[in-house]
């Protein structure tokens, strides 16, 4: 079920803008947990307007399907019983993300992806997980953590993840340089906001580098903002571009 919804998800991108907002907590033991909030509301009250209820419901019904409380892709899998893998390492793997809608007036309102307590072991498990499935998640998920220190790569600022996603929807024969082109229009015309909160358990102590996206919120946290028009402008100017930002904690 959750394959299936994740085509529906990519496949709003085409009709209009949503907004994606993650935030991430690097925790002591050198572990982080995620959560990325996917906001459709906009989108839906468009369709609420414009569709029949009758293709409304027809529609979304894997959104409707999915729990509005957490919810293991494990556990989605087996209740849908679709569990084709007796991997252990995948098992684990699905056993720690999570999934749940939201609703607003009892329509739905978006969805949330979580990746709980995720140590370097369960990264790595994961890079292995996602070559099958295409999961939409903020890239800055794989930054070097130690329990301490934070290296972030910001060339890894980007949105390849949900691109991959939605190239995946196209078959091999059909993919060339134009159809890569069309794919980078569209997200760039039909993302609204997309930005990633990234907070430490610890007060941050220093912050060697700077990019123009990334700015200090307060002693335990970040904010990444992404330009998405400077995202797919290889002319972009930055007045603050460094390749590297090292985040170092008490």
């Amino acid at each position: 079920m959750y394959k299936n919804f994740f085509l529906f998800f990519i496949s709003l991108f085409v009709l209009h803008s949503c907004t994606i907002n993650s935030e991430i907590v690097y925790h002591k033991d050198a572990a982080s947990t995620s959560v990325t909030d996917v906001d459709m509301r906009e989108f839906m009250a468009e369709m609420k307007a414009m569709t029949p209820d009758s293709l409304q419901q027809k529609e979304f019904t894997d959104l409707d399907k999915l729990p509005t409380v957490w919810t293991s892709l494990y556990e989605l899998e087996k209740k849908e019983k679709k569990l084709k893998t007796n991997d252990p390492d995948s098992i684990r793997i699905m056993k720690k993300i999570f999934m749940k809608s939201s609703k607003e007036n009892n329509h739905p309102a978006g969805f949330a992806l979580k990746l709980e307590h995720f140590t370097k072991a369960d990264f790595k498990s994961l890079k292995d997980f996602t070559k099958q499935e295409k999961l939409p998640l903020e890239q800055n998920l794989f930054n070097d953590w130690d329990g301490k220190t934070l290296t972030i790569d910001t060339r890894d600022f980007n949105l390849k993840n949900v691109q991959k996603a939605l190239d995946s929807k196209t078959s091999p024969e059909e993919k060339s340089d134009e159809e890569s082109g069309k794919t980078e229009g569209m997200m760039m015309m039909f993302f609204k906001k997309v930005g990633a909160t990234l907070k430490f358990e610890n007060k941050i102590q220093s912050i060697t580098g700077k990019h123009d996206w990334l700015k200090q919120v307060d002693d335990h946290s970040v904010r990444i903002e992404y330009d998405l028009k400077a995202l797919y402008d290889k002319e972009a100017k930055y007045k603050n571009a460094d390749q590297k930002i090292i985040i170092v904690t008490e």
